[in-house]
Order: C-alpha cells, then sequence, then structure tokens
C-alpha cells in the first residue's frame, strides 16, 4: 500500500515530460531487470545485447509485433511486444503502444495474403502480394500451386485491383490483370507435351477487416488462356483465404 501511495505522489507531483528525445523519436524506459536486443524482428534471430533498468532507448519503428530501438549508446535492435509493454515513458507512464486499427486498415500500404480454392476442378493453393496507390487502386501479384487429379502446374498473374468503397468494412474490389500458367500432364496418362500460355484475368471480390492487421478476403477469377491452338480455354477459380496487411 505506500508503495502505491508514493507512485501516486510522484505522478501527481513530478513534471511531466515529453515522451519524446530530441531526435524526434518516442522515448521509453526499461523497468525489468534487463531487455533484450534481437538482431531481427522474430523469436528466430539471436539475442546480441541487453540493456540495463533505468537505461533509456529510442523506438524507431514498428514492425507486426515487434520494435526496433536504439540504446543511449548508438546500439540498435529489435525487442518484443510483450517486453515493450514492460517499460515506462520518461513520465513515468506505461509506454503508449497503439494496436492497429480499422483507421490503419484504410491507410495500410502493403499486403500479403494466402489463399485456396478451386481453379477448373484443381486444387490451387496461391500467394499474393499487394501495393497500394491510392485510396482505391493497387497493384498484386499472384503466384499459385496447381494439383489436379490429371495435371499439376503454377499460376503467375499481375493485376490491376479497383476498391470502390475502401471505407466499407465489407469492401468488394474488381480486378484486371494478365499472367503465365504452366500445365505438367500426369505421367500415368499418355504422351503428353507440357504447356506454358499466357492468359487473361477478370476478378471480383470482397475483403472484410478482422483484427489487428488481418484481413479475410474471398474471390472470383475468370482467366482466359491464350493456347498454341485454334481454341483458347476458359478457366473458373473460387478461392478465399487470410491476408495480412502493414
Amino acid at each position: 500500500m505506500r508503495q502505491l501511495i508514493l507512485i501516486a505522489v510522484l505522478v501527481f507531483v513530478s513534471p511531466v515530460t515529453p515522451a519524446y528525445g530530441k531526435s524526434g523519436h518516442y522515448e521509453a524506459v526499461v523497468t525489468e531487470p534487463f531487455l533484450e536486443l534481437h538482431t531481427g524482428p522474430g523469436r528466430g534471430f539471436p539475442v546480441f545485447h541487453v540493456v540495463d533498468r533505468g537505461d533509456r532507448i529510442e523506438i524507431l519503428k514498428r514492425r507486426t509485433d515487434w520494435f526496433q530501438v536504439r540504446t543511449a549508446r548508438g546500439v540498435e535492435g529489435w525487442v518484443r511486444l510483450e517486453e515493450m509493454a514492460a517499460t515506462l515513458d520518461t513520465a513515468g507512464r506505461p509506454t503508449a503502444i497503439d494496436d492497429p486499427t480499422e483507421e490503419d486498415f484504410m491507410g495500410r500500404r502493403w499486403e500479403v495474403g494466402l489463399a485456396v480454392g478451386d481453379l477448373d476442378g484443381a486444387s490451387v493453393i496461391s500467394l499474393n502480394g499487394g501495393y497500394r496507390w491510392t485510396r482505391n487502386l493497387s497493384t498484386e501479384m499472384q503466384v499459385g500451386d496447381i494439383s489436379g487429379s490429371f495435371s499439376d502446374g503454377w499460376l503467375t498473374t499481375v493485376t490491376i485491383v479497383h476498391q470502390p468503397f475502401p471505407e466499407w468494412r465489407l469492401s468488394p474490389y474488381a480486378a484486371l490483370g494478365t499472367g503465365m500458367i504452366h500445365i505438367e500432364p500426369k505421367a500415368t496418362l499418355v504422351s503428353t507435351e507440357d504447356r506454358t500460355d499466357q492468359v487473361g484475368q477478370v476478378g471480383v471480390g470482397v475483403r472484410t477487416y478482422l483484427s489487428r492487421r488481418f484481413m479475410f478476403r474471398a474471390e472470383y477469377n475468370s482467366y482466359l488462356v491464350f493456347t498454341s491452338r485454334d481454341d483458347n480455354e476458359e478457366l473458373d477459380e473460387w478461392k478465399a483465404g487470410f491476408a495480412f496487411f502493414f
């Protein structure tokens, strides 16, 4: 109880100083016995430096649940969210850590996602990445693995995506693009040459914000395969998955 009263008195009588240092970065004070700095933003990166209790650090940037910080001696490293949440700002208050919100979703630039679905009877798993140029337009690249009963292959496309209502939580979009498809017939079938053809793509979909930096996407794509034969082929694709924005 005495400790709580002392802390309350210090909060009220101590001057409130800005949490930003001269360099313009947010400053925090280590309150745990030590703070571990990793060489990169992930548990797989080794710890290379330890910051002692009472030392100040500057928060340079955030990447998902990792923060890049700089010590008073100029050492830069990455700290986990759980450890950063245990620090205090220079005024003795808990360090302000803002989790991504729907506003961050609206202002996102980069997006990476994984989706599964059906491509004309074959299973498809695709990885996509995109960059948002304006509130309505973005460019996306997709790489997909195709696995069917009679053939396997891959599909890669580059598309322009138009999102007419970006402020909607459940927001529709349309896509137009081109790419390449490669088909490898199964060895058990009659001898058939592998084929690599250009495709044109038209698609529609919907994305919705879930929480933090995650969203859900579902879409339909129609592909026109420009074959070397006299007739072209049409493929239909349905897929859904999750995406991560930053």
